[in-house]
């Protein structure tokens, strides 16, 4: 290929004005051009914030999300491109097929008649191991620095179980699937049963699930209309690290014990981040006058705390959750890490410093 022959700053400068999508399917020419733009291309992969499988009733696009600027240059916009799509199915007439080899595997191609990038094609009997190789190709390509994300809506046949590849699930309720809610909630039990463990869930729910339910134990998870039932299950058996509740029913005996729970050192060692906002009425500062609660001299400054977002919906333009700046906090006997506490309204905002409370205490200003 003639872009080999040129020198090296030539081809950066080449390189950089293609497109994500069309560098990848560059790179399938030969192991040299595609180890060039691997080195060349390696800063400009850091930027892209996530590579994303969005599987709509089984048939993921492989995309890429990064940050750019707008059309005037003014501001930071999100954008993304499609590079793949993977639910071509293989009909043994069909001619305008081409190979390529994919992480080892030889998987066939064509051009959408739907859309602008290609899709593989394949018996279906070969899709796990299609998706597999397609996976290893990416991550092999963009490299670790990016996030890779598996993101289907609820009920999905498949759900791939591979490494590197973060597992994200939608699920919003219809009036018409949710007659009989028993039913729906223990559709829903058998589905986070039969999957991996998930690194975000999105959902709205009224009913509680099951103490021992996997649903539990996801990363970080996002609620929506969250009856009292279901938000006292929450808040008694959440083993993750991040969550948010909104346009939910709460009261003050339960926060109290999340907070003294954590205190404790009973539950929740892995809670980083926890929002709660009200649908209606008003959080009272009660929370925040329990006796173990501690409190910052109004005159001060309290430390603003913000930790990464691991469900933030545009991470290039706001990686980390919303910021806590609380006088008031609360410290874990065991190892004195301190946690801010924050009642504004109808929001309750509960932030887990790494830094015990001496070190925390310094921070003041």
């Amino acid at each position: 290929m003639k872009l080999l022959k040129f020198p090296y700053y030539v081809q950066t400068e080449i390189l950089d004005n293609i497109e994500h999508s069309n560098l990848f399917w560059l790179s399938f020419v030969s192991k040299n051009i595609k180890s060039l733009i691997k080195s060349s291309q390696a800063k400009r992969f850091r930027s892209i914030s996530r590579i994303v499988y969005e599987s709509f009733r089984d048939k993921p696009i492989v995309s890429i999300h990064f940050k750019t600027k707008n059309k005037e240059g003014t501001k930071d916009v999100l954008k993304k491109e499609n590079i793949i799509g993977v639910f071509g199915v293989y009909r043994e007439y069909e001619s305008d097929c081409f190979q390529l080899n994919v992480a080892g595997k030889m998987i066939d191609f064509r051009m959408s008649h739907y859309y602008s990038f290609p899709e593989a094609c394949f018996h279906r009997h070969d899709k796990e191991s299609v998706i597999e190789s397609i996976h290893n190709y990416v991550f092999d390509f963009f490299g670790d620095t990016v996030e890779h994300i598996w993101e289907a809506s609820f009920p999905e046949l498949f759900i791939p179980d591979l490494p590197n590849l973060s597992l994200w699930i939608t699920i919003w309720s219809e009036d018409w699937e949710i007659i009989d809610r028993k039913r729906d909630l223990k559709n829903r039990e058998k589905f986070f049963a039969s999957i991996p463990v998930l690194k975000n869930i999105t959902m709205d729910t009224s009913e509680p699930f099951s103490p021992e339910s996997k649903f539990y134990q996801a990363e970080s998870i996002r609620i929506f209309q969250s009856h009292y039932p279901s938000v006292q299950a929450f808040l008694r058996n959440f083993k993750g690290r991040q969550a948010t509740l909104s346009h939910c029913q709460c009261d003050f005996m339960e926060l109290m014990m999340f907070m003294n729970r954590w205190r404790s050192g009973e539950a929740f060692q892995n809670v980083e981040y926890l929002k709660i906002e009200l649908y209606g009425g008003r959080l009272q500062n009660q929370v925040l006058n329990v006796n173990w609660v501690k409190h910052i001299d109004a005159t001060k400054t309290p430390p603003t705390h913000s930790v990464l977002d691991l469900s933030a919906p545009d991470p290039a333009l706001k990686p980390n959750t919303d910021p806590i700046a609380s006088h008031s906090y609360i410290v874990r006997e065991a190892d004195s890490r301190v946690a801010s506490v924050s009642v504004q309204g109808q929001t309750f905002s509960f932030g887990v410093w790494k830094e015990t409370e001496e070190q925390f205490l310094r921070m003041v200003k």
